[in-house]
């Protein structure tokens, strides 16, 4: 099949054949962006998203040629509260494995959810974002509606604070549970680290993988339901370039690609 292009409101969205097109597509995208940067700039910041959802983009990221890690300094968008750094579901421990240890970045800085003063964590660490003046993001949306870990009751689109510690709600936890890096709804913990939602707009490009069936629901939402907290995920369609990449699976709720199912 071709690749599915339309636009919802501001939103820029691609659908591609599969997962893994959709995911290699984003990270290609991002890498023309960082190649572009780079040229430019001596220091790139670049906030990465964790999950299920972002393997094959990072995967393909990775692998690209020519982007220049040395120049980038990375950041993350959320972690667990009093969840030890090395637990399967860490975000530390993700992103370890699977991005800071295939790429020498100049930088990257982790949030610390085991550090028993999180108010101090969540302060550091918006200082040093705002230090580093990120010039994108890779993320997803959660099937609740989430960026980061804002949830529905949590968030805030005029949040002063840049990075903060959220309940987690039981969608959220659920979803966790089901893509399994927990055993049960009741390992998953209650509270959570997240960078806000402005901060996240603050960031000029925004570039999302969200493929699967389990987020077919919540992109129908996210493109057709009234910009609100009760599905955050909708005030990406006023962001000023933020493109979705999506794959049959998580667009099959969507009238754009009916005629193609």
């Amino acid at each position: 099949m071709d690749i599915i292009r339309f636009q919802i409101d501001r939103l820029k969205v691609a659908v591609h054949p599969d997962g893994e097109s959709a995911g290699r597509a984003a990270a290609q995208a991002a890498a023309a962006y960082l190649r572009q940067f780079g040229s430019e700039q001596e220091s790139i910041g670049v906030v990465f998203a964790t999950g299920a959802s972002q393997l094959d983009t990072l995967r393909a990221l990775v692998s690209a040629g020519d982007i220049p890690w040395d120049r980038i300094v990375g950041f993350h968008l959320d972690e667990y509260v009093d969840i030890d750094e090395n637990h399967p579901a860490s975000f530390r421990r993700y992103l370890r494995e699977n991005l800071i240890s295939r790429v020498r970045m100049r930088r990257f800085f982790e949030i610390n959810g085991s550090s028993p003063d999180h108010d101090s964590v969540c302060q550091d660490y918006a200082q040093r974002l705002r230090a580093a003046a990120p010039q994108l993001c890779l993320l997803g949306i959660g099937e609740n509606g989430h960026l980061a870990f804002n949830e529905p009751a949590e968030a805030d689109f005029h949040d002063p604070a840049d990075v903060k510690i959220v309940t987690l709600d039981s969608t959220c936890r659920q979803q966790q549970t089901a893509e399994g890096w927990f055993g049960s709804i009741e390992e998953v913990p209650a509270n959570a680290i997240t960078v806000t939602i402005p901060a996240l707009f603050r960031i000029p490009r925004l570039i999302l993988s969200i493929p699967g069936k389990r987020k077919a629901q919540i992109v129908k939402r996210a493109f057709k339901e009234p910009i609100s907290t009760h599905c955050p995920a909708t005030v990406l369609r006023t962001h000023p370039d933020a493109t979705v990449y999506l794959d049959l699976d998580s667009a099959s709720e969507l009238d754009e690609i009916a005629a193609v199912r």
